[in-house]
C-alpha cells in the first residue's frame, strides 16, 4: 500500500474529519494513532479502523486545552513508536453565537496553545522520520480579511493563532526536510455532492492531505487556499 508502515497521528480523529482522515491513512497502510477529548469516541473509532484489516489504529484520549492531557498523550505515542511520519493538528472546537467565558478559554487553548505544545512534544519523533511532514487543519478563519465564517470570533482568534504558528514554523524546519502543510478551508459539510457549484466536503479536504503527503521530498506545498460559493 502507499502508505506501509508510515506512523501518523491525528487529534481530534473521534468523529467527522478526524475520523476520515484516520480511516484513509489506514487504508493506505498507515499505524495510526488517534486521539480525541472522549477517549471513548476515540476507541470507538480504531475499532472501526482495526475491524477492517487496514492499517493498525491505537485510541488516546488528549484534550488539547490542558496542558497536562497533551504531555501525556505525547508520552504515550513515544512509548509506542521510535518515529513519527506524520503530525494531523485537527482538532478544534467550533462554536457560534454567544458563548460563556469558559467556552471562549477552552477554544483558544485548544487551537492555539494545544496545537504549539502537541507539536512541540511530537516534534523528536518527527526528526526521526524519513519523511516528516506536519499538516495543520486550520480554517479559512485564519485566512486575513476573512469574515465569511458564522464562527464566534474566538474560533477566528484561535485560528489565525494556529496559522501564525505553521508559518515560522514551516520556515524554521524547512531546512531540516520536515515539511509543513496548512489548509484553509471555508465551512464545510461532512458529505454532499462533490460538484463545483456545491458546498465543499470533507472527503475533498482530504483528499487533499493525501495528495500533499503523497508527493516527493522535493515538493513542499505549504498551504491549500479554497474558493467557496459564497
Amino acid at each position: 500500500m502507499e502508505f506501509d508502515d508510515m506512523r501518523v497521528v491525528i487529534t481530534g480523529a473521534g468523529r467527522d474529519t478526524g475520523l476520515l482522515l484516520a480511516e484513509t491513512f489506514a487504508a493506505r497502510g498507515a499505524r495510526v494513532f488517534l486521539s480525541a477529548r472522549d477517549e471513548g469516541a476515540a476507541s470507538r473509532a480504531a475499532d472501526v479502523i482495526n475491524q477492517r484489516g487496514a492499517g493498525p489504529a491505537e485510541a488516546f484520549r488528549c484534550d488539547l486545552a490542558d496542558p497536562g492531557s497533551v504531555r501525556e498523550f505525547a508520552d504515550a505515542v513515544a512509548g509506542r513508536t521510535e518515529r513519527i511520519d506524520v503530525l494531523v493538528n485537527n482538532a478544534a472546537t467550533y462554536r457560534d453565537g454567544e458563548i460563556s467565558d469558559v467556552e471562549v478559554e477552552q477554544i483558544i487553548a485548544g487551537a492555539a496553545t494545544g496545537t504549539v505544545l502537541l507539536t512541540q512534544h511530537l516534534l523528536p519523533l518527527l526528526r526521526r522520520s524519513e519523511r516528516p511532514d506536519i499538516v495543520n487543519m486550520i480554517s479559512g478563519c485564519g485566512e486575513p480579511g476573512n469574515h465569511r465564517s458564522d464562527a464566534h470570533p474566538a474560533f477566528y482568534a484561535a485560528k489565525h493563532a494556529q496559522a501564525g504558528f505553521a508559518g515560522i514554523l514551516s520556515h524554521r524546519l524547512r531546512p531540516e526536510g520536515v515539511r509543513v502543510i496548512s489548509l484553509f478551508p471555508p465551512d464545510f459539510v461532512q458529505e454532499g455532492p462533490r460538484t463545483a457549484g456545491s458546498a465543499l466536503t470533507a472527503r475533498s479536504v482530504v483528499d487533499c492531505v493525501m495528495f500533499a503527503v503523497g508527493q516527493p521530498r522535493d515538493c513542499f506545498i505549504r498551504e491549500f487556499r479554497f474558493e467557496q460559493v459564497r
